[in-house]
């Protein structure tokens, strides 16, 4: 099984096979490689039309993700019962929203997009950040793969929780 990352925007140059590579690596340190995951990376125009429809924020974002499976609890995998189900879903990333980020906090673009890409990944495991208690449990769950992230790769990554209004 596989990522399919699509890049549908012209605004921000990535490395496609430096995300890939991250990617995979996400996937190995939260052990759902048999899963299929779709990256989808987009501008600030689109990202902001896709959460005015689904969040009714009409605002560019850095994140959206759209899980497979719905109702998952944080900390388990998903149990399919055929092949075509091995899918967490697809999230879409805000790179445009991401570059700003970056920019205004001095961090490495590539590492801040592996960052949301993350976080975007914990969404499709059924990890939430609407309660304090939700917000504690993400938050460990991204130190504990910003930790194992710079374990196999020697990359550091910051991470992206912290503790504001939803």
């Amino acid at each position: 099984m596989g990522v399919v990352l699509r890049n549908l925007q012209k605004v921000v140059p990535i490395r496609r096979a430096r995300l890939r590579r991250d990617v995979d690596t996400l996937r190995h340190i939260l052990g759902v490689q048999k899963f299929d995951l779709g990256v989808v990376c987009v501008d600030n125009l689109r990202i902001q039309q896709i959460n005015r429809m689904y969040r009714k924020k009409d605002l560019p974002t850095d994140v959206l993700s759209f899980p497979f499976y719905e109702d998952l609890r944080p900390g388990t995998l998903p149990s399919p019962l055929h092949r075509d189900e091995l899918n967490l879903g697809d999230i879409f990333l805000g790179v445009e929203f991401v570059m700003k980020q970056s920019q205004e906090e001095a961090l490495d673009f590539h590492s801040a997009l592996t960052t949301v890409t993350a976080h975007g990944i914990c969404h499709l495991l059924g990890y939430r950040h609407e309660t304090d208690e939700e917000w504690t449990e993400m938050s460990q769950r991204e130190n504990y793969i910003v930790d194992e992230f710079f374990r196999l790769t020697g990359r550091r990554l910051q991470p992206l929780m912290r503790r504001c209004s939803s």
